[in-house]
């Protein structure tokens, strides 16, 4: 059975830092390429990042580019976004995702909410 736990979200303050976590199990993580995909309150679900299966690879929504990092840990079966300078704008619940753009098994979301 195909699993994807998302862990990390919080409350932040604009500008802070969150770094999200996706334990990942049931499949050949490695050789999957994965990817962040976020829905924010009223609105419908919106591709934020990408990463290829050994991790050279990236792509970004440009609203976040300079901002966020995905990276991964293939030994460790385990997706991360790093976010930086984080905005009212990012509130909302992050899914991981199996694929680049989002289109595979998601996870139940973590909660990002971004308010002073």
């Amino acid at each position: 059975e195909v699993q994807l736990v998302e862990s990390g979200g919080a409350l932040v303050q604009p500008g802070g830092s969150l770094r999200l976590s996706c334990a990942t199990s049931g499949f050949a993580f490695s050789i999957y390429a994965m990817s962040w995909v976020r829905q924010a309150p009223g609105k419908g679900l919106e591709w934020v990042s990408g990463i290829n299966s050994g991790g050279e690879g990236t792509l970004y929504v440009d609203s976040v580019k300079g901002r966020f990092t995905i990276s991964r840990d293939n030994a460790k079966n385990t997706l991360y976004l790093q976010m930086n300078s984080l905005k009212p704008e990012d509130t909302a619940v992050y899914y991981c995702a199996q694929n680049m753009y989002g289109s595979g098994s998601r996870g139940h979301g973590t909660q990002v909410t971004v308010s002073s």
